[in-house]
């Protein structure tokens, strides 16, 4: 099983910008569709953004345009770049994985259940 592990969390300035990762223990290509979640208290986890291994992305509305994932075949790494934080990005940030054929991502967009691996989360809080 994969392990993974965020990093690249902080507290920011509105309208700042941070670099989420997320390292995983294995290699990533062509097995497994990958996904950054967030979650706030006494809310359910949100579906941020989402990457197949041939790079198809898909966004969640209200970051798209600000939020730009990506993944790094040679370091097993996910990345999560943010532009324009706003204070109601405020949250958890996780890090998920599912093992899937061929790293495809169908019948998984923003479904958390869906999704077996999980990292420790990273606190990402925007001040204004």
């Amino acid at each position: 099983q994969v392990h993974l592990v965020e990093s690249g969390g902080g507290s920011v300035q509105s309208g700042g910008s941070l670099r989420l990762s997320c390292a995983a223990s294995e290699s990533i290509r062509n097995s497994y569709c990958m996904a950054w979640f967030r979650q706030t208290p006494g809310k359910e986890r949100e579906g941020v953004a989402i990457i197949d291994s041939d790079d198809t992305t898909y966004y969640a509305d209200s970051v798209k345009g600000r939020f730009t994932i990506s993944q790094d075949f040679a370091e097993n790494t996910l990345y999560l770049q943010i532009h324009s934080l706003k204070p109601e990005d405020t949250a958890m940030y996780y890090c998920a994985a599912e093992s899937t054929p061929f790293g495809y991502c169908s019948g998984l967009i923003f479904k958390p259940y869906k999704f077996t691996y999980w990292g420790q989360g990273t606190q990402v809080t925007v001040v204004s």
